[in-house]
């Protein structure tokens, strides 16, 4: 009997101990202790030093009374609560720990898509804020980064009415291709390329005169060299810019033929850009030959569609199009900015290793004398009724 009741005490003393190992997650941390970060934007101050604005997303209506410093107040989303705070500091590190001093909550970076850098900050340069969040663990490289026509911070205080968040909205239209689309290890890559120039959707925003409410649009393009902003391009210029960069995966185009009333609309169905690069002497030029297949979403002409040679005449006004594109954007590159934001200094490396590295210090004399040749050559693989007199009344 002895003996079973000390077995009965042993086995007991042992359930206390292994109940001690499993005592729960003591270092665990609450979605209620974490500050959400959705998306964060970047400005340089009058004095020269950076402010870091976050937008947070609040886990309940309560904690929308919470006073946590800064300079804006709660904004209602779709789905919850949201506030944008601000810190100053010397550089991205320095701002971000005196912004983490502001806050009852650890900032949480791991939800946070979107990153925007003001016009100025953009101007002076991006080296010092990008050295911080392409080396933290925190940041996603992931990311969509966008340049805004003003401050980075105005762009955090909208509410747009649709999306949950102004995070979402920008991140969906990227998506939809208004523009071009850039993670932020994409522009890192570019920045430290061997053009050393980057393209960044740039973001303006828009007010309707009926509705108060302000929301953000993507407009154009900024451009990057060496760090630095040194110019902008406008929509049109842009679908230049993505045709050159094989970045067109969707999209609508709608024109007028000539010879004919009405619009033709056109939806793209795939597209495939190439860039051959050729060296003669002291010559470097480089043929773009870029493949589309298109769709007529809509024809409210009195062209017979299902006439071949109405086809090839919109095919041809479809490249002719294209070339206008294409056009306005290298003119602005090469002729203006002098800023090679179509990868073609990778092209004659890929094709001319041993060219290049001859040359590569004097890519900022080539490049402006690039001749370039444009082979569009888009085809239309279903025209679709014939026009919009098949849904005319009988004329008696």
């Amino acid at each position: 009997m002895g003996t079973t009741k000390r077995k009965s005490v042993l086995v007991l003393f042992l359930l206390s101990v292994q109940a001690l190992w499993l005592s729960g997650c003591w270092d665990r941390t609450e979605l209620n202790d974490l500050a959400i970060i959705t998306a964060a934007g970047l400005d340089l101050t009058e004095d020269h030093q950076l402010e870091l604005s976050v937008k947070i997303y609040l886990m309940s209506p309560s904690s929308s009374s919470q006073q946590i410093g800064g300079t804006s107040g709660p904004d209602k989303g779709a789905a919850g609560l949201s506030v944008v705070r601000s810190a100053v500091g010397l550089n991205m590190a320095d701002a971000a720990s005196r912004l983490q001093q502001l806050l009852s909550r650890r900032m949480f970076w791991g939800q946070d898509e979107v990153f925007v850098f003001g016009e100025r900050l953009a101007k002076e340069g991006l080296a010092e804020p990008m050295e911080f969040l392409m080396r933290h663990y925190a940041p996603r490289e992931r990311a969509n980064v966008f340049v805004s026509k003003g401050a980075a911070k105005d762009v955090l205080l909208l509410n747009p009415p649709i999306e949950r968040s102004v995070a979402d909205m920008l991140r969906e239209m990227s998506k939809s291709q208004t523009g071009l689309n850039v993670k932020m290890k994409e522009l890192a890559q570019m920045m430290a390329g061997r053009a050393k120039a980057a393209a960044v959707p740039l973001v303006e925003i828009e007010s309707e005169q009926e509705n108060p409410t302000s929301f953000p649009l993507i407009r154009g393009t900024a451009v990057l060299k060496n760090g630095k902003m040194v110019g902008s391009v406008n929509d049109r210029a842009t679908r230049g810019i993505m045709w050159l960069r094989n970045e067109i995966k969707e999209g609508t185009l709608t024109i007028s033929p000539n010879n004919a009333k009405g619009y033709v609309s056109i939806q793209l169905l795939r597209a495939h850009t190439e860039l051959i690069p050729h060296i003669q002497g002291d010559e470097w030029s480089i043929t773009v030959r870029i493949n589309a297949r298109d769709d007529i979403v809509e024809n409210t002409t009195d062209l017979d569609l299902s006439n071949p040679k109405h086809i090839k005449k919109l095919e041809t006004e479809l490249g002719y199009d294209m070339k206008q594109r294409t056009d306005m954007a290298l003119a602005k590159a090469q002729k203006e900015l002098n800023a090679d934001i179509f990868r073609f200094a990778d092209a004659f490396y890929r094709k001319y290793p041993k060219k290049w590295n001859e040359n590569k210090d004097r890519w900022d004399d080539i490049f402006p004398k690039v001749k370039v040749k444009l082979e569009a050559n888009p085809k239309i693989s279903r025209p679709g009724l014939k026009g919009k007199n098949l849904f005319k009344p009988n004329q008696r």
